[in-house]
């Protein structure tokens, strides 16, 4: 059977179709068959000798037009999730997903982390719970599985501080503070008041840093952002947020001095994909995504920007099917807008391998192979394997 890796090395003798695909003149190539784009040589080796990380990527959202919801069968029946749903997965190219999932009470936390932990155990051939830095390895070798990190937004099944270690125990490497409103940690960004990170928030953030599980600053509010960071002793992620300094006022974005505090600590900025984060007025497209990864580099260097898209495999940014959340208190906030076909997504990073079109733009704003490989993974690697080891 032809695999991904030899497709790519036979690129450089010949030209031929992927997977069965035909071969599109010029060094490029429908990877998926006819119809579907066509990516350079170059775009598709960078991809498959990555491990792509999207550090906030929510699997599958729910889509409550199907009944059942098949997101939720696939955690609730053993052998719900076929081969065909893999490959969906598997032919991304993404190869690790940050869940986030929202944090709810102790319980539900305990539950979701049971819930994927049976998955992983009834699906071990096709998917890797990805605990340290060995585990990128793995999946360095091993193209057949896919990588899934437990990640959480939001920190309110933290109701001791002993509640960190049991979730670390279980799986869990990253938590936001807060989401969007105002928690015993500190506050969202969405909160009518922001007072900064409590005396309990430093001491969860302390707790996280020394067992070795990932803190997220993503939806946090700006006092609490800069406290977080002031308070940190090890390296600090914002696993999805803009750059405020590309969508002035934004308050979901992050400033220039935040973001060189996250570099500081050795962290990495995820750069997300929904439109109303990219620009503040329409019209948006893929470029206005590779201007935010290009002011993280410039303003810090190509080592610290990454993938966070914020959205699941399909693209999609919301369950599908439910009322959007536009009555939240200050959602104003957002910037909220649409496309002309009322979308939030942006073209050419709304679909399952839109990995492949970013890569292609970051070719066109002249990066080296060495620096998009560290834009689509490596640096998500080496920020989670460090805190992971607790380095």
């Amino acid at each position: 059977m032809t695999t991904r890796r030899s497709v790519v090395h036979a690129l450089g003798v010949g030209a031929i179709g992927i997977f069965g695909a035909p071969a599109v003149l010029r060094g490029r190539f429908s990877l998926f068959g006819q119809g579907a784009p066509a990516y350079s040589a170059r775009a598709v080796r960078l991809v498959e000798e990555t491990v792509v990380i999207d550090a906030l990527n929510q699997f599958q959202f729910p889509d409550f037009r199907q009944d059942p919801v098949k997101s939720r069968l696939w955690m609730q029946k053993p052998g719900s999730f076929t081969r065909a749903d893999f490959e969906v997965y598997r032919r991304s190219g993404t190869r690790v997903f940050g869940l986030g999932s929202g944090s709810g009470s102790y319980d539900a936390a305990l539950k979701w982390a049971a819930d994927w932990n049976g998955f992983f155990a009834g699906y071990s051939d096709w998917f890797l719970r990805v605990d340290d830095a060995a585990d990128f390895a793995t999946l360095a070798r091993d193209k057949n599985r896919v990588g899934i990190m437990l990640t959480v937004q939001g920190a309110d099944h933290f109701r001791t501080l002993d509640d960190v270690n049991t979730f670390f125990a279980l799986g869990q490497r990253a938590s936001q503070l807060t989401y969007n409103t105002t928690n015993r940690l500190g506050s969202g960004f969405l909160a009518d008041t922001d007072d900064g990170l409590t005396e309990y928030g430093a001491q969860v953030l302390a707790r996280m840093q020394e067992v070795g599980m990932a803190v997220d600053l993503s939806h946090s509010g700006d006092r609490t952002t800069l406290d977080a960071l002031a308070a940190a002793k090890k390296t600090v992620v914002v696993s999805h947020a803009p750059c405020r300094a590309l969508v002035p006022g934004h308050l979901r974005a992050k400033t220039d001095d935040m973001i060189r505090a996250i570099a500081k600590s050795g962290g990495v900025m995820g750069i997300p994909f929904l439109r109303f984060m990219l620009k503040l007025d329409e019209p948006v497209t893929i470029e206005h995504a590779l201007d935010q990864f290009d002011h993280v580099a410039k303003l810090v260097g190509v080592e610290h920007v990454g993938i966070g898209s914020d959205m699941d495999v399909q693209g999609n940014p919301n369950p599908m099917g439910v009322p959007e959340p536009l009555n939240q208190p200050n959602f104003d906030r957002y910037r909220f807008h649409r496309d002309t076909d009322s979308t939030i997504t942006t073209k050419k990073l709304d679909h399952p391998r839109r990995v492949y079109d970013l890569t292609e733009g970051l070719v066109r704003r002249k990066y080296t192979d060495a620096q998009i490989k560290l834009m689509l993974g490596g640096n998500w690697s080496r920020a989670f394997g460090a805190i992971w080891s607790g380095a």
